[in-house]
């Protein structure tokens, strides 16, 4: 059996859930992470000698990007209809990965969301590629829970 430590996440299939509600199932998520800023100050030691401390600062959390093939539900444009109209509505959501059975992988949530971009591929009359949606989302808080 193998340890926790030994496995491996695989990304199959993601879902975007928004008030623990399913909007959709994703096939490419990127933006899951966050950075703290260095904060750097000088310090002065009992010798005299000055030294250069670094500590934590502010954290700050990327943008979630999401990308699958169109779907016929608007709920996302809708969303960030919001947006433009000018009456942001934020939420808070997950980010959940299932494994290849279809049992839930890995876990993110955030908090305070809204959706600050959302695009097409190309459309090409001549061509018979699958049309993609990209939806990006702005976040205030996010943290992996499983």
């Amino acid at each position: 059996m193998a340890e926790e430590h030994d496995i491996e996440y695989m990304g199959s299939l993601f879902a975007l859930e928004i008030e623990g509600v399913e909007l959709g199932r994703f096939t490419g998520i990127s933006g899951l992470g966050y950075t703290a800023e260095v904060v750097e100050y000088t310090d002065t030691l009992a010798d005299g000698k000055l030294v250069t401390r670094k500590r934590p600062g502010r954290v700050n959390y990327g943008d979630i990007t999401l990308s699958r093939g169109l779907s016929p539900d608007n709920q996302l444009v809708e969303w960030y209809q919001s947006v433009v109209d000018g009456a942001v509505e934020r939420k808070n959501g997950s980010i959940v990965m299932f494994d290849s059975a279809g049992d839930e992988s890995g876990r993110w949530n955030f908090e305070n969301a809204w959706i600050s971009e959302w695009s097409a591929s190309d459309l090409d009359s001549g061509g018979d590629d699958i049309v993609v949606e990209t939806v990006t989302i702005t976040h205030e808080f996010l943290e992996r829970v499983s």
